[in-house]
């Protein structure tokens, strides 16, 4: 999926996505700006920011000294995190529609760098992700932090299945078979050791990495809100409202049959300290 069409999918589920952040974005943003161990006056880049899950508490960590740039593509999560923001009353964070890949610190950002790179669950919508992640790291000063949420292998798996599962029933060629490891970008985040390795990889030292257990009933209300308000909803993007109505009806059928009550949405939260600048170097595919 192309940059345009990511943005377009999460514009179309703003609503949603945000009824989710209590629940689910939320909990994974507060624990990775505490693990990141921000300070009062750090300047922070929170890349693919969505409306602000990592990014406002980052806003409120690093205080009225400090500097928050929350960038991604999606102008309604943008515009949800600047009313967010604004009802709390916090103005040293910018909202910005970009294109990660290409942000360049403004003249605000110290000459050597920022001293946090926030993502949580986004990297691994980026292009080319090492390649995009070695020079957003790049940007990071020696000694300053990267911090990156995932989900954990198993996450969601069960439930993701029936979900596709559902979406095949009714669109014709919809294929959402497993794709090659060495072509899923989440491959190499969804466990400790492939995340460490893959961080050091950046020229980091010190890495930890947490699982964040989140453990949610899958109501109908739940179930459903978090496909229309996650990446999940491309499928469903341009189809008629009887069909989605269709796919709704199967998927919920199909969870009752397969006796998936709860959604595992089980997280690492992993940070790491910039050793140096890595090179801008491809690390892998």
């Amino acid at each position: 999926m192309g940059a345009d069409e990511l943005a377009a999918v999460f514009n179309s589920g703003a609503a949603e996505f945000s009824w989710l952040t209590p629940q689910v974005w939320g909990p994974a943003g507060q624990a990775l700006v505490f693990q990141l161990r921000l300070r009062p006056g750090d300047t922070v880049l929170d890349v693919c920011c969505g409306a602000g899950a990592s990014a406002l508490p980052a806003a409120a960590a690093v205080g009225p000294g400090g500097r928050v740039h929350a960038v991604d593509l999606a102008d309604d999560l943008l515009e949800e995190g600047r009313l967010l923001a604004s009802d709390r009353a916090l103005t040293n964070i910018d909202f910005v529609r970009a294109d990660a890949t290409e942000w360049e610190p403004p003249s605000t950002v110290p000459e050597a760098g920022y001293d946090a790179l926030a993502s949580s669950y986004g990297v691994f919508f980026l292009p080319h992700m090492d390649e995009s992640v070695n020079r957003l790291v790049s940007l990071v000063r020696p000694g300053g932090k990267v911090g990156v949420t995932s989900w954990r292998r198993g996450a969601l798996e069960d439930y993701a299945g029936a979900y596709f599962d559902a979406v095949a029933r009714h669109v014709p060629g919809f294929d959402a078979g497993p794709r090659d490891d060495a072509e899923d970008p989440l491959k190499k985040l969804d466990t400790p050791d492939g995340l460490s390795s893959w961080l050091t990889g950046f020229g980091t030292t010190s890495v930890e990495i947490n699982e964040m257990s989140n453990w949610l009933p899958a109501t109908p209300e739940l179930a459903w809100g978090m496909v229309l308000g996650s990446v999940l909803r491309g499928p469903l993007i341009g189809l008629e409202a009887a069909a989605v109505e269709s796919i709704r009806l199967e998927f919920l059928a199909l969870l009752t049959e397969r006796d998936i009550e709860t959604l595992d949405l089980g997280t690492l939260v992993a940070t790491a300290v910039v050793e140096r600048r890595p090179v801008p170097a491809t690390l892998g595919p």
